[in-house]
């Protein structure tokens, strides 16, 4: 028992190590490759989709109303708290209780940990994994660099990643010339990417994205240097 336990630390110490210092390294590095989009190509072989398109860009080449769209739909307290909106959890728990849709309330910092770090498996592993990086990453990162790999990794339609991929792919342009009404259709799939087609918007699609502007509307600029709260929790429910 007693080598059992020296070992077992020994392990913890190792992961640990090993967590912190990808984590460092992709302060960094572009993310280009990470375990959802490999799960997700071998998955889309079998519907004949082998190509990944992928173009990271840093923040600045972003057009600032993207960040802006994604704070209104995802997390309007993204400058705000510290990995975790413990209030919209609260809603949704109670929300969920009523039995109605799942409604989630994962923040735009434990999106980016459970893409960058996670398989997309649903379990409470996977989820206390994602959770652990969460806070590594806002510890060790700031708010720029988790908002620049967000939307660098964010899946828009099956095998399409990130911002600059999808305003080439959809819209002919790169992600600094994104408008309002761009940024909040590609702020209107991400929940499912897979269902919702920019190629082709539906009624649906084109209801929700006005909403989206609206909420952004709602919204101080995305000023990672000044962040102020929104006057209320705007959120797209």
């Amino acid at each position: 028992m007693k080598y059992l336990g020296r070992l077992l630390c020994y392990l913890a110490i190792f992961l640990f190590t090993f967590s912190v210092s990808c984590v460092i390294v992709l302060r960094f590095l572009p993310v280009t490759v990470t375990p959802v989009k490999i799960i997700k190509w071998f998955e889309n072989l079998g519907e004949g989709q082998w190509l990944i398109r992928s173009n990271w860009v840093s923040l600045e080449k972003i057009n600032p109303t993207m960040p802006r769209a994604v704070v209104a739909t995802e997390d309007n307290f993204f400058l705000q708290h510290h990995g975790f909106d413990i209030e919209a959890i609260k809603l949704a728990i109670e929300y969920n209780k009523q039995g109605r849709k799942i409604r989630g309330a994962s923040t735009i910092s434990q999106q980016t940990a459970k893409n960058v770090f996670c398989t997309p498996d649903r379990t409470w592993f996977r989820k206390a994994v994602e959770s652990y990086y969460t806070v590594l990453i806002e510890l060790l990162w700031n708010k720029e660099r988790i908002m620049e790999v967000y939307l660098n990794i964010i899946e828009t339609r099956p095998n399409i990643y990130g911002v600059e991929a999808t305003a080439e792919r959809f819209y002919d342009k790169p992600a600094e010339k994104l408008n309002t009404y761009e940024a909040a259709m590609i702020a209107t799939v991400l929940p499912s990417p897979r269902r919702m087609n920019l190629a082709a918007p539906s009624a649906y699609m084109q209801r929700r994205s006005t909403t989206v502007r609206s909420l952004m509307a709602k919204l101080p600029p995305v000023d990672f240097d000044d962040p102020k709260p929104p006057v209320k929790n705007s959120r797209y429910e």
